[in-house]
């Protein structure tokens, strides 16, 4: 058992013997103007409402203790989707970091199966890096943020072995999409530039392998047919040099169609066009003619939130309360009729200040309706859309963080959207700061994404958030993005337990040193191997 706020659970007994004091000093002060009126009134008031003490300083207990945020046990739950078995190979040689494509091959590529994820809602997606030879990164699944991961991590370092060999990708493939009954049709999409070292009958042999398995194949070409070089650049982007044979001499790379119409020849496969500007809408298109059928995946969910039970608790108890009175029942009910016809005219107001343009006077009477507490989340909301309207960004940052912490998972999307949208904004007029802002965006709207995975407008301008990042130098493995929550401090004070967004960030560090371990390893093996041979 964890509590994501543990001093509101030690504190929860203190709220409870306040909240008894206050209704324990209403009750006398209640019994003493009975008095006054007769001694009949007096019996009445003490015979009654003597449940109400201990009722309510249950229901502040059980209230305090769910506001702690319990979490405990394990849920096995079973998702079930109607959708395709997608399987996304792509190349990571070194010919990929050619860059006649933006900002280069392979960045492009992981650009456009990104995005294509992002459209693979419902459908089981697995991840194959492939140069010397082929690694199957993730198996089919429907947890994307997993495959998304390892797409961002993709980089000429994780190949044991250089050079491209496309009949390993294509076995691969048949291994994982073969003995795959559940689900709809099987497809593989291939991220390449057709180089490839290995013979063209061994290739096209295990091309229409995979075809009479069944498995649909959709190729997406990259680069240029115009031979180019391959850069080797250093951490931060600078030029080193370019790749060099054994010989010394300068390699040239070119995206090879003759082996791309060779392979879709043999395998009815379908080619994206290597210079279309949406590659991934065109694959998603593609897609659309395929069968899907139902799939049905179990997840293990650990440290599942439990404050529902301490606030269920708490309202029984509080029902109970108001059963067992007469005026404070009738009372309460005419409050709890009351209370949202006076939340809905504030809002109304706001609303009517916004269609009429006054946006300063907008924000002004959503804020004073979110202090009150009137409407939550969606308060908080309300001034950050109309303090973003009026270019009020650093009050629209600071209410957008509020409203962040809702659980609705479309109100939360709408907050981290515009949140996102804010350090844009930010990032244009702040250029000392514009990389820091235009990264905290990106990891905004992509966090963003995973709650809307369809949405084109947080799509597009997680585009723009990446458009001016350097590009990969295949020197070392990119460490992927956090997966959301807030940014964790440098030093967190000691505590007993592990906070889940501290877990979170453990968990993640954890994954980035195995994923730079192997990468070193992996480097090793391939300065080891023999001479003479292509890697590239």
């Amino acid at each position: 058992m964890r509590f994501e706020v543990p001093v509101l659970l030690w504190l929860s007994p203190v709220i409870a013997i306040i909240v008894g004091l206050i209704a324990r000093f209403a009750q006398q002060r209640r019994r003493r103007m009975a008095d006054t009126w007769s001694r009949e009134v007096g019996n009445l008031a003490r015979a009654g409402g003597r449940a109400s003490l201990p009722l309510l300083t249950g229901a502040a207990l059980m209230a305090a203790v769910g506001v702690s945020g319990p979490r405990g046990g394990r849920i096995e739950r079973l998702a079930e989707e109607r959708g395709l078995n997608v399987m996304l190979a792509v190349d990571i040689s070194r010919s990929m970091l050619a860059e006649d494509a933006e900002p280069n091959r392979l960045q492009h590529a992981v650009s456009e199966a990104r995005r294509l994820l992002q459209d693979l809602s419902g459908d089981r997606v697995g991840v194959v890096a492939f140069a010397g030879a082929s690694y199957v990164l993730t198996p089919l699944t429907l947890d994307h943020s997993a495959a998304g991961m390892f797409l961002e991590a993709m980089d000429p370092d994780l190949a044991s072995s250089g050079g491209t060999e496309i009949a390993g990708v294509f076995t691969r493939a048949q291994d994982v999409l073969g003995p795959s009954l559940e689900g709809g049709d099987r497809v593989l999409v291939l991220f390449t530039d057709g180089e490839a070292h290995d013979s063209m009958s061994r290739s096209l042999e295990a091309a229409r392998a995979l075809a009479r398995s069944g498995v649909r194949v959709v190729i997406v070409p990259q680069g240029k047919t115009e031979p180019v070089r391959i850069p080797i650049r250093s951490p931060n982007g600078e030029l080193i040099e370019y790749k060099r044979d054994d010989e010394g001499r300068i390699v040239e790379t070119r995206r090879e169609d003759d082996v791309i119409r060779a392979i879709a020849s043999a395998v009815e496969a379908t080619v994206i066009p290597a210079d279309l500007p949406d590659q991934a809408g065109a694959v998603r298109d593609a897609l659309k003619a395929l069968a899907r059928r139902p799939i049905r995946e179990r997840r293990l969910s650990d440290l599942e939130p439990l404050g529902w039970i301490a606030a269920l608790v708490a309202v029984l108890l509080l029902l109970a309360q108001t059963g067992s009175r007469r005026t404070a029942a009738l009372v309460g009910l005419g409050a709890c009729c009351l209370v949202p016809s006076l939340q809905a005219q504030r809002t109304t107001t706001g609303q009517k200040l916004v269609e009429s343009g006054r946006l300063v006077e907008a924000v002004s009477a959503f804020r004073e309706a979110a202090l009150r507490g009137e409407g939550g989340d969606t308060a908080w909301f309300n001034v950050g859309a109309a303090a973003l309207a009026a270019g009020q960004l650093n009050e629209a940052q600071a209410a957008l963080v509020q409203a962040a912490r809702t659980l609705d998972p479309g109100l939360r999307f709408r907050a981290l959207y515009n949140l996102g949208l804010t350090h844009l904004l930010v990032a244009r007029s702040d250029t000392n700061q514009r990389a820091a802002r235009e990264a905290e965006a990106g990891r905004l709207l992509k966090e963003a994404l995973l709650l809307n995975p369809g949405s084109a407008e947080a799509k597009w301008n997680l585009e723009l958030t990446l458009r001016d990042r350097p590009p990969s130098s295949g020197g070392s493995a990119p460490q992927p993005p956090p997966t959301g929550g807030e940014q964790q401090p440098e030093q967190a004070p000691p505590s007993d337990g592990l906070t889940p967004s501290e877990a979170e960030a453990l968990l993640a560090s954890v994954e980035r040193g195995e994923l730079a371990t192997r990468t070193r390893l992996n480097r090793q093996q391939r300065l080891r191997s023999a001479t003479g041979k292509k890697d590239w």
